[in-house]
């Protein structure tokens, strides 16, 4: 279905010229495969998230239509994909020229890189390949078996929850580490009698049954049963609201197999929405650096700044990734070769000596390829984010003017442009959702709390979460916030949204 085909001739010499000068410059990644496809192929990956197979969806659908019809229009167009796998594979654009191709080639190492190297990677699958069509393989049976419009209803509910999940999950704890080993476990059977045919059952849902099996393996009346898994869904705190429905909501096993799927799959895509600035960063840093110190003809040279400059650009609406990742990370650099940070330089009182201050340190490289190990986004900005960087590269907080109907500078105040960019990048801009009790007023009420950071709920998306999240829950379903600085329970009984007296 997929139509790909692996690079030859020239374009093979190229990805070998490439791969030694990241090699020179230090850059340490896993295999790389390239592969070149059309412009509806590359549609269809992304519409994917960048893998051939997925599970069937009517989002898929709905995300390739969008983005033929940006490309057709001339709104936008994908050069390359690349995905966290070992080996690492990416896609090449047939149409691209031959600089698109050294700007490409040269970005998909550093992302490579990126993803080999950086700490909230490390424990990511990197078989998602063979994982994602297991997962398609296994919903379709059940499509199958209890229905097309049975399991997408299912889906749909479970997607609208799966941005409820706990970054502490990406690390191992020794609960992870049982459950990766019984993943790779299953994985190994899976792969035998060309796939299912020994067991079906993937591991969230082997983990569903086990919670099911110890709450009835004991000779206890059920009332005491019942009463040991309420004090046990009782007073919990947990992000990860999708772990806790799997192990607590009364659901039927395909339907806790295919909330398991889902919530792999997007703590897998966890970590590329928290670095998103720093990995484009990085892969823009290194793509500009081996271009024009290396890679670039002279005869090239204005191509690349064309389409560089293109990349760069950032508009007074949204923050542009590539723009700000690329130059914190110059900026990064620059600052470590001289010197220009500590309490020494940080107290000096001249601005003068600052503007010239240069010990010759020479630690810039080795401090970016530091940062690129341990942080994400948030402590990204937190950390290297001045207000000189911020003057110059003309960063503000913008608003609209209904008046003038164009955006105009709302403040130049570096505490507010910070926090405005902390902001949006905790939890994605999105509300920060908890499971606070599982049988809340001792009815097996779901309750949930909204970590509130100054920002009201949307009242109609929660509405819609909370209704979808009783589907799964089959009982009432509660969210406790903050409205008008007032604190709120909203209520959901299956039949009205409202809040509580």
């Amino acid at each position: 279905m997929i139509r790909t085909k692996p690079i030859s001739g020239e374009l093979l010499a190229l990805k070998n010229q490439i791969e030694k000068y990241a090699i020179d410059y230090g850059l340490d990644f896993f295999p790389q495969v390239f592969e070149v496809c059309d412009y509806d192929t590359i549609n269809i990956l992304a519409a994917q998230g960048g893998f051939p197979t997925r599970y069937p969806h009517w989002k898929f659908g709905m995300d390739y239509d969008q983005l033929s019809k940006g490309y057709a229009y001339g709104l936008q167009k994908i050069y390359e994909m690349v995905i966290n796998t070992n080996p690492c594979y990416a896609y090449l654009l047939q149409a691209n020229n031959w600089v698109d191709q050294k700007i490409v080639m040269a970005h998909v190492y550093a992302h490579n890189d990126f993803f080999k190297n950086n700490a909230w990677f490390s424990h990511t699958n990197r078989n998602m390949m063979d994982v994602m069509a297991n997962h398609g393989t296994k919903i379709r049976r059940y499509m199958d078996r209890y229905g097309a419009d049975a399991v997408e209803s299912f889906i749909d509910k479970v997607l609208s929850l799966e941005n409820l999940l706990d970054i502490n999950e990406l690390f191992e704890t020794s609960a992870l580490k049982r459950s990766r080993k019984e993943l790779v476990d299953q994985e190994k059977v899976e792969s035998e009698d060309d796939g299912y045919l020994n067991d079906d059952r993937s591991a969230a849902l082997k983990s569903f049954m086990r919670t099911k099996a110890r709450a009835t393996k004991k000779d206890e009346p059920k009332e005491e049963v019942d009463e040991a898994v309420s004090a046990e869904r009782r007073h919990v705190s947990t992000k990860d609201v999708l772990g806790y429905l799997i192990q607590n909501a009364p659901i039927e096993g395909w339907q806790a197999d295919i909330i398991g799927i889902l919530r792999e799959e997007a703590y897998y895509f966890l970590p590329q929405r928290m670095t998103k600035i720093m990995n484009e960063g990085w892969a823009s840093y290194w793509h500009s650096t081996i271009m024009t110190q290396r890679a670039l003809d002279a005869s090239e040279i204005i191509d690349f700044a064309d389409k560089h400059a293109g990349v760069m650009h950032m508009s007074k609406q949204n923050i542009n990734p590539y723009k700000v990742g690329i130059e914190l990370m110059r900026d990064i650099e620059y600052r470590w070769n001289r010197g220009m940070f500590g309490k020494d330089y940080n107290e000096c009182p001249s601005m003068k000596d600052k503007i010239e201050w240069d010990t010759k340190l020479g630690k810039g490289r080795e401090k970016i390829f530091e940062v690129r190990k341990s942080h994400n986004d948030i402590s990204f900005i937190d950390e290297f984010l001045t207000p000189d960087f911020c003057e110059r590269q003309q960063l503000f907080t913008y608003k609209y003017n209904a008046r003038s109907g164009r955006f105009e500078i709302d403040t130049k105040d570096f505490n507010a442009i910070k926090q405005k960019l902390l902001s949006q990048l905790t939890n994605f801009g999105q509300p920060i959702i908890e499971v606070e009790d599982g049988n809340y007023m001792n009815r097996k009420e779901l309750l949930l709390n909204h970590v509130h950071y100054g920002i009201d709920l949307d009242v109609n998306f929660a509405n819609e979460t909370l209704r979808n999240l009783f589907a799964i829950w089959r009982r009432p379903v509660n969210l406790k916030t903050k409205y008008e600085d007032k604190e709120v329970i909203f209520h959901f009984d299956g039949k009205e949204f409202k809040p509580q007296g």
